[in-house]
């Protein structure tokens, strides 16, 4: 019966002693059977892992057994290939989704201690101590370290950037909005670098509050253009490697750097303003309670001051609002696209945008406490002038009695002065009687 299900396969089908086992889409009676987490089909070639289930394999040849060996040693490997990928891989704490969110909250971020090696030969970091650099003073102090100059002839400014290469290979970017970047060095020496050596080319320099930023990049010889790969910057080495033209590797590492060094400054501005909102956050609670104005002419002088800077240095002062910083105008396109891939990976368009809105809101709390304190002062003036009115209304009054006062008085003693000189002229003038007897 079976044998004419089969089609005709001609001479070949003839030796074929083992009936085909029939696959179907769906299951006829899938009521009677039992129920599956892979219940979603019963077809074999649709399951996950591509594997066949044990209430489907094939039965097994009686002679060589191959199928049932085969069917096992799929089976086998399904399972581990499954396993591998449901087991969970510990999540990078170095991550670039990290950093930015670290930046973002103005905390300063360490160096993760689980990616670290001894040399830091896979370790890209970023310090910012400074608002700015004198870059002909940096130029200078490095070149009185011994420290070899544009080794590689890119061509770029000193007023741009100034490269730099160590004994050990390690690559130095500074740049002038007061950050260094290196590649391939060890943490403290970066610190050492940062915080002591360039320390004079400074110009106020804030080495308390500095910012620090670690990533990790690899060097892929078999790639010709570098990208950023999940966490981790990939440098394409294949012409270096090639050739021994290290041209391309050092443009690439300086248009990563520019863009982590952007990331590092905006996180101070973060950080600054993360501080000033905490010296204004009891504006609204006292606002909200009906108080006087919590802030002092002085003061509010002082907070818009501080405020006006940090909108300053974000939007004016520096390139971290621009698309393209000036020093990648003349270059080549890859790097403003290695530029705009590192400012993607760490959101830094997204957090521009954050701190514009914060300090929006922190001029909102600050014009709003100087209305008040307008309205406030307006106030007192009014009540001030209303207690004056009323102090020269009493004068007046009290005035008003003296002077009457004056006038009963005056008219008092005119009574007295008429009456005085009746009584004179009775003293004066002789009785009638007396006259009278006189006479006779």
């Amino acid at each position: 019966m079976m044998k004419s299900l089969l089609p005709s396969l001609g001479p070949a089908s003839r030796g074929f002693t083992r009936p085909l086992a029939l696959r179907h889409f769906h299951r006829t009676a899938p009521a009677y059977l039992p129920r599956r987490r892979n219940f979603f089909s019963s077809n074999v070639f649709l399951m996950p892992d591509g594997s066949l289930p044990p209430s489907r394999n094939l039965p097994a040849s009686n002679g060589t057994g191959t199928a049932k060996g085969k069917a096992a040693t799929d089976t086998k490997i399904s399972n581990e290939a499954r396993s591998a990928q449901n087991k969970r891989k510990p999540s990078l704490k170095n991550s670039l989704h990290r950093v930015a969110i670290v930046a973002q909250k103005g905390v300063p971020s360490k160096t993760p201690t689980s990616i670290d090696t001894a040399d830091g030969s896979s370790t890209i970091s970023a310090i910012c101590v400074a608002e700015s650099f004198d870059m002909d003073a940096v130029a200078s102090i490095l070149a009185q370290h011994n420290f070899k100059l544009d080794p590689d002839a890119t061509g770029f400014e000193p007023t741009e950037v100034v490269h730099a290469r160590g004994l050990n290979h390690g690559d130095i970017f500074v740049f002038p909005s007061g950050t260094v970047v290196t590649w391939a060095l060890p943490s403290n020496i970066v610190n050492t670098l940062a915080t002591q050596y360039l320390l004079p080319a400074a110009e106020s320099p804030f080495v308390a509050d500095k910012e620090v930023e670690d990533l990790d990049y690899v060097e892929d010889p078999e790639q010709e253009q570098s990208r950023v790969s999940g966490d981790v910057v990939v440098l394409g080495t294949r012409r270096e490697a090639e050739a021994g033209d290290r041209m391309d590797t050092t443009l690439a590492k300086i248009a990563f750097s520019s863009g982590l060094a952007r990331s590092t400054k905006l996180a101070v501005l973060e950080s600054s303003l993360t501080r000033y909102l905490e010296s204004t956050r009891y504006i609204p609670d006292q606002l909200s309670r009906g108080l006087q104005s919590p802030l002092s002419r002085d003061l509010i002088l002082q907070k818009t001051g501080e405020l006006l800077n940090l909108r300053s240095q974000l939007n004016h002062y520096n390139d971290l609002t621009d698309a393209l910083p000036d020093i990648f105008w003349d270059s080549e396109e890859k790097l403003e696209t290695y530029y705009a891939k590192i400012g993607k990976a760490l959101d830094v368009g997204v957090r521009i945008k954050t701190l514009n809105d914060k300090m929006t809101y922190a001029q909102e709390v600050v014009s709003v406490a100087q209305d008040v304190l307008n309205i406030s002062e307006k106030n007192s003036s009014e009540a001030h002038s209303t207690r004056l009115e009323w102090i020269i209304i009493i004068l007046i009054s009290i005035e008003v009695c003296f002077e009457l006062r004056r006038l009963y008085m005056e008219k008092y003693d005119v009574f007295q002065e008429e009456l005085l000189a009746e009584l004179r002229k009775i003293t004066a003038s002789p009785p009638s009687s007396q006259v009278n007897s006189g006479g006779k």
